[in-house]
């Protein structure tokens, strides 16, 4: 295997624990083979209306130098709904050569979603003639576009300079631990804003016997550089392979900076598998959400949904 193909088969991985993570039973694995998924997206109603089925293929070279293939499959998208939406995710990869970019598409109609739901009473036209039925199985392929050089900087998380300085001490939050089969998993948070201010708070929780003594302290930092327009972040498996940076893919795509998440796993004696991943991502998404690193789903839906209301709102409104 080139180290390009290398590369993109550990950020699939990647990607993929961090949406099995986030959406839950929602993500389901169609072919693991084939490297088939699946994910149902609704309008986030109590009785949703409004649902499409997203599945996704992703080939050798995605996400680095080629795009997924994608079918978009529900009985009351077809002809311009159908195209308007195509183009929309077509156009999320163009702006994003080289990066995942399946939460971006999945939260993309989510968002389609929300306005039909709140735009019409009428429920979908789920009748279709049967030429529709055939368009609608399409697989849509999108051409390959040069990549360009990631601007995100990967670096080791202490600098001669950020040492001399004394920086305080940021508040650390402890989410709720996740236990299976004895095994337990608990994520810890703190907000940073230099490299120095990483150190300080590793150094206070390894100060805690507990923590000191767990099998594994998984971490993965981001800190945003407003001058250079760049991120310093960088990560920790401590001895569980491909852990930290599972974790860092996890905050890359929800978009979360200036914020440190530690997990620290305490085996119980029994192999979990690839769950184990699943709980290190689940703990780490709870305690961002619990800080408003991250929106709920619903609060995400309700915030979209009011911004599409007040833009509508504004075209009302007559000139003065």
């Amino acid at each position: 295997m080139a180290a390009g193909d290398a590369e993109a088969a550990q950020q699939q991985i990647d990607e993929i624990a961090a949406l099995s993570s986030i959406y839950g039973e929602d993500w389901c694995v169609v072919d693991e083979d084939e490297k088939i998924y699946c994910i149902k997206i609704n309008d986030c109603l109590d009785q949703p209306k409004w649902t499409l089925c997203l599945q996704v293929t992703l080939p050798p070279g995605y996400p680095t130098t080629e795009p997924p293939i994608y079918q978009l499959n529900a009985p009351w998208l077809r002809g311009q709904d159908y195209t308007e939406l195509a183009n929309s995710l077509e156009e999320i990869y163009v702006q994003n050569l080289g990066e995942s970019i399946l939460y971006l598409w999945v939260e993309k109609i989510r968002e389609v979603l929300i306005e039909k739901a709140q735009s019409s009473d009428s429920e979908p036209n789920l009748k279709k003639t049967s030429e529709e039925v055939e368009d609608d199985g399409d697989d849509f392929f999108l051409d390959c576009q040069p990549i360009q050089e990631d601007s995100i900087k990967m670096l080791h998380y202490i600098s001669p300079e950020s040492q001399e300085v004394d920086e305080e001490l940021p508040s650390i939050h402890h989410g709720n631990p996740i236990t299976d089969r004895r095994s337990t998993f608990q994520a810890h948070l703190a907000p940073v804003v230099t490299p120095r201010q990483v150190k300080r708070v590793l150094e206070k929780l390894y100060e805690n016997k507990k923590i000191t003594s767990a099998t594994h302290n998984i971490y993965a930092y981001r800190i945003y550089c407003e001058d250079k327009q760049t991120f310093l972040q960088d990560c920790e498996d401590d001895g569980e392979t491909a852990a930290g940076g599972r974790l860092l893919h996890l905050m890359q795509i929800l978009n979360v900076h200036n914020v440190l998440v530690v997990v620290s796993r305490w085996y119980g004696g029994i192999l979990l598998g690839p769950d184990r991943f699943k709980h290190i991502n689940n703990c780490a998404r709870n305690v961002l959400v619990e800080h408003n690193y991250v929106p709920s789903v619903e609060e995400s839906s309700k915030q979209a949904g009011k911004s599409k209301k007040i833009r509508k709102d504004n075209k009302k409104r007559p000139e003065h």
